[in-house]
């Protein structure tokens, strides 16, 4: 084999325990982990605190990767977006501002495999939803908010709001393949 070895190697060479493997897969993925973790919590210092775990939670759960379920990419960037809902989470649990404003253009983190035209497809398909909905949706899913606390801010029960993502999302869904 010739060239750099793939993240799939990478991460199994971490999950043995290989300090060199590490670091060549933080070397390989920390900007694009970094740029997840930002739309998610704006202010770096939190930021770079919620990129350390993350990076400690792939350390320790490297040798848990299963290549059958997904790609390298798509795990670490899992991991590094559990590891910032869970800081903003904290934040909001000692009464910190939780939300930056909710913008579209949260969404254009160009995930792996996301073409720009899918992108602004997406983009302008949430902005011909209802304002209520559209925020609703990206507080679910750029944000991370639980349905629960959705369900919590807005004095809805949890039910009305899983239907009414399910509704913006089956919107979401025919607008794209419209």
């Amino acid at each position: 084999m010739s060239g750099a070895p793939s993240l799939e190697e990478l991460l199994v060479a971490t999950g043995e325990g290989d300090r060199a493997a590490f670091r060549a897969l933080y070397e390989r993925t920390s900007a694009k982990l970094y740029g997840i973790i930002l739309r998610i919590l704006p202010d770096r210092q939190q930021a770079e605190d919620a990129m350390q775990d993350g990076y400690v939670r792939i350390w320790r759960n490297a040798a848990g990767y299963d290549a059958a379920r997904g790609r390298p990419i798509t795990w670490l960037a899992a991991i590094a977006r559990n590891a910032a809902i869970d800081a903003r989470r904290v934040q909001a649990a000692r009464g910190g501002d939780r939300h930056a404003p909710l913008e579209p253009e949260l969404l254009i983190a160009r995930p792996e495999g996301a073409s720009a035209e899918l992108l602004a497809a997406l983009a302008a398909c949430l902005g011909r939803l209802e304002e209520g909905l559209r925020d609703l949706i990206l507080a679910a899913y750029v944000h991370g908010d639980s349905r629960e606390e959705l369900a919590g801010r807005l004095g809805k029960p949890t039910g009305t709001i899983k239907t009414w993502l399910h509704r913006g999302l089956a919107s979401l869904k025919t607008c794209l393949d419209g």
